[in-house]
């Protein structure tokens, strides 16, 4: 199972991103087909929060209905599963909190990191680097490097 982290998602979104068709593409076809991926509840908030944000946009942000039409395709997906907290999740959040770096924003990676790992999740396509601090989950950016 493929998990997809904010960035990707956001670049799917968002049309001025310079990644933008590549993560578009990447959407519509795990959307679209019939092999299991997913979106760690976590990243769905996440994205909500970053395309609506008119600083990060200088007021040229989604509009709530924009992101919530988008985030509502995605989850339509018969094929997608939204990963939230199973049972041994605190056991392997715990393990990933204590490593030395992480504090601060990473803790939000790791609380996506620990979600992957409790489901299975073969992979997380992001371009978030902090998630190297978790080598057991493995992590691909699916662009093209020095896009």
């Amino acid at each position: 199972m493929i998990a997809v982290d904010t960035s990707v998602l956001v670049y799917a979104h968002r049309r001025e991103s310079r990644v933008h068709e590549d993560a578009a593409r990447i959407l519509r076809d795990l959307a679209g087909g019939n092999a299991t991926w997913a979106i760690p509840w976590p990243c769905c908030y996440e994205f909500f929060s970053v395309v609506t944000n008119r600083r990060i946009w200088r007021g040229a942000q989604s509009t709530p209905d924009q992101a919530w039409s988008q985030l509502r395709a995605w989850t339509d997906s018969p094929s997608i599963r939204l990963l939230g907290e199973t049972r041994d999740f605190i056991d392997i959040l715990e393990r990933l909190l204590v490593r030395p770096r992480v504090r601060g924003p990473v803790v939000h990676d790791a609380r996506v990191a620990a979600l992957c790992l409790a489901h299975g999740a073969d992979e997380l396509l992001t371009r978030d680097r902090d998630f190297s601090l978790f080598p057991e989950l493995k992590t691909r950016s699916p662009f093209v490097a020095g896009s």
